[in-house]
């Protein structure tokens, strides 16, 4: 049965817990003052492997108190464990829990993002009650295995294998750029079990153990000198028939899902939309001011160009998430969100090589100068997370513009079924 309680006595409920469990951050928190505090600007925070554990060990912790107060999983199905409130009850709390010092949550998004969408709209009932429940506690971190060296924006090009074996499947493959591999505990991957069928309807996917025989993590190092992805080996790992996501060989409906449901975390996020974390205005503005060049015309001009861009994507960002938070499903408007957000970064990294110049390649040790490198190094990452710029245009181009399809190997768009604005 489905909770009756206001929004207003929800937050009050909320702000008790808080109040009790954690610390209200000073008002000066949010402030930016130039040459104060850390510097690092990286795109992909990328730490010792020692210091994540204890980053990922407080996360944990906190996400369990949090749940078994019941502020785990505020929007959930009741039988799964949620609260079945609204959208509305969500945002109060997240309004609200930004108010205090808690520890990072980011290893979960990914999973919570992505992952358990998926498993809630695919997978069986048994299913959902064994991981749903527990990723939202926090007691498993799911990871998302979709890409592959030959198989990255054309993801039904992939040829990681599945092979039925009575009511187990067999996974050989290898799949690629896998955020947070080395310490998740599920992960949904993406294989293809019939090698008969055009390309996008012979693929299948399943919920897998992390850390089951078959499974090989390695590490991938990037130009920015740290290891935030991996790539992931599969050598005769055995997956139960009942943890398959939804038909055999209907797996493109399932991918599908998880993209679009990518795409509105990545595009309608924080970095997507407002001018907080990547796209800091007081940073950029208090940069000007450092080095006496707050003056410049062809300097003020181009940063109200990067303000406009992340303003702009913040509404547009809003308007689309508006229709999810109505209970539309995420359409194909949300890869304009994500193609705004990477062409923001790439505004902000030639504003910032435009005022620091030789700063930024020559490490002085001087604050918030040789810092932006990292930030201008993950900025192609980005272009790739998600779907490749290019993807995202021509899906724009054919799901929401109505253009017709490039002539090619395909017989219909892949995108044919998504609904359009």
């Amino acid at each position: 049965m489905t909770e009756q309680v206001s929004v207003e006595e929800f937050t009050d409920q909320a702000r008790g817990f808080l109040d009790a469990h954690a610390e209200l951050r000073s008002t000066d928190d949010h402030r930016f003052v130039w040459g104060e505090g850390d510097d690092d600007l990286s795109l992909f925070e990328e730490v010792d492997r020692e210091v994540e554990k204890a980053q990922i060990a407080a996360a944990k912790q906190w996400r369990a108190t949090r749940y078994d107060a019941g502020f785990g999983w505020i929007t959930g199905p009741v039988d799964l464990g949620g609260r079945g409130l609204t959208k509305a009850h969500e945002r109060a709390y997240s309004s609200l829990e930004s108010r205090y010092l808690l520890p990072r949550s980011n290893f979960f998004g990914i999973g919570l993002g992505m992952v358990a969408p998926t498993i809630l709209a695919h997978a069986q009932d048994h299913v959902k009650s064994r991981y749903l429940p527990s990723m939202y506690r926090g007691d498993l971190i799911g990871a998302q295995l979709f890409s592959e060296p030959g198989a990255g924006s054309d993801l039904a090009s992939l040829t990681t294998r599945a092979e039925r074996d009575g009511d187990e499947w067999v996974i050989t493959g290898q799949k690629v750029w896998t955020s947070g591999a080395h310490y998740s505990d599920i992960g949904e991957v993406m294989c293809r079990t019939d090698q008969d069928l055009p390309k996008h309807r012979g693929l299948t996917g399943f919920i897998i153990d992390m850390h089951a025989p078959g499974v090989e993590v390695r590490p991938l190092r990037q130009m920015t000198g740290g290891a935030a992805f991996n790539e992931v080996f599969f050598d005769g790992l055995r997956v139960p028939d009942d943890h398959r996501l939804g038909d055999v060989n209907g797996g493109w409906a399932v991918a599908l899902t998880t993209l679009l449901n990518e795409r509105a975390s990545i595009g309608a996020g924080p970095a997507g939309g407002g001018l907080g974390g990547l796209g800091n205005a007081a940073r950029m503005i208090e940069m000007l001011r450092h080095f006496d060049l707050d003056h410049d015309p062809l300097l003020r001009q181009e940063l109200a160009a990067v303000y406009t861009g992340f303003q702009v994507a913040k509404w547009n960002g809003q308007r689309a998430m508006d229709k999810v938070k109505a209970g539309q499903a995420p359409g194909p408007e949300l890869s304009g969100a994500k193609l705004s957000l990477t062409r923001n970064l790439q505004a902000v990294a030639e504003f910032a090589g435009h005022v620091l110049g030789p700063r930024m390649v020559a490490n002085s040790g001087e604050w918030g100068t040789y810092a932006w490198g990292q930030f201008v190094c993950g900025v192609p990452g980005m272009r790739v997370a998600g779907g490749t710029d290019e993807v995202l245009r021509k899906i724009i181009s054919e799901q929401v513009l109505g253009l017709p399809k490039d002539p090619g190997i395909d017989t219909t768009s892949p995108f044919r079924d998504l609904p359009r604005s």
